[in-house]
């Protein structure tokens, strides 16, 4: 689609990189606006949103390390590349590994986790949402093969290029299905927000809800992933299964 906002030689700005940043700016906004509405300082919630954000790309890219574990080790020094360095990783790995680092933060601080994992439920919803953006805008995760009339056709070889999807091919916008999906969900959980509810509760929501969206969007997407046996259900699918289990476990009340 549009891969590069603008190059000059070898160096180019990628769309991907600048919508992943907006999306990153536009959820430090939601959540410190919630976080002002609540009377909660400033300043440890910028500070944990920026970790969470480290923990959350490194999480990403160990997790993308680990689906692709036979293509790196055969190729070690693809680890250290530019072209991994652009490339998204996997966002549920993220989440799990910016949600170790946010409770062992808020416990350092000692704020109330699940209250303060209600601040960032919008924000995580509004982020990837543009983020996916940015996918779409790339070429990665693309979708299965597709004769729907909303189907899109990638025709940019500087796509192919950084991420392998096919040329002139119709194709699922699995990341417009994500991406709008967010979106909905960002605004359900603002409004969950504002309205009385148990501490934890909207968290429980996002994780339930996105969960369900990846599971679905799953079965649209063109990947490799897979489990040994020959279970039907690909990686992230299990994942998104036990997400949706922490989910209900917040949804319960039974986090502190």
């Amino acid at each position: 689609m549009f891969p590069k906002v603008f190059s000059i030689g070898d160096f180019f700005l990628p769309t991907y990189g600048l919508l992943v940043t907006l999306g990153f700016l536009a959820a430090l906004w939601v959540t410190l606006r919630l976080a002002r509405r609540q009377g909660l300082p400033a300043e440890p919630i910028t500070n944990l949103v920026v970790y969470c954000a480290l923990a959350g790309m490194a999480g990403a890219k160990l997790t993308m390390f680990l689906f692709d574990w036979r293509y790196y080790s055969e190729h070690p020094g693809e680890v250290f590349s530019l072209s991994t360095l652009r490339a998204a990783g996997v966002f549920q790995g993220g989440v799990v590994l910016a949600f170790a680092v946010a409770w062992a933060y808020v416990r350092r601080q000692k704020l109330d986790f699940p209250r303060i994992a209600d601040l960032f439920a919008p924000g995580l919803a509004l982020g990837h949402a543009v983020g996916r953006l940015g996918c779409f805008a790339a070429g990665c995760c693309w979708g299965q093969a597709c004769t729907r009339p909303w189907a899109v056709t990638f025709t940019d070889p500087a796509a192919n290029q950084l991420t392998g999807v096919p040329l002139q091919v119709p194709l699922h916008p699995t990341q417009l299905y994500e991406s709008g999906a967010e979106l909905l969900l960002f605004g359900w959980l603002w409004r969950a927000t504002q309205r009385p509810h148990r501490p934890g509760a909207v968290f429980g929501q996002y994780l339930v809800a996105y969960s369900a969206v990846r599971f679905g969007v799953e079965f649209f997407r063109h990947h490799d992933q897979g489990l040994p046996l020959g279970l039907p259900l690909s990686l992230t699918q299990w994942i998104s299964i036990l997400l949706a289990g922490v989910g209900l476990w917040f949804l319960r009340g039974r986090v502190s």
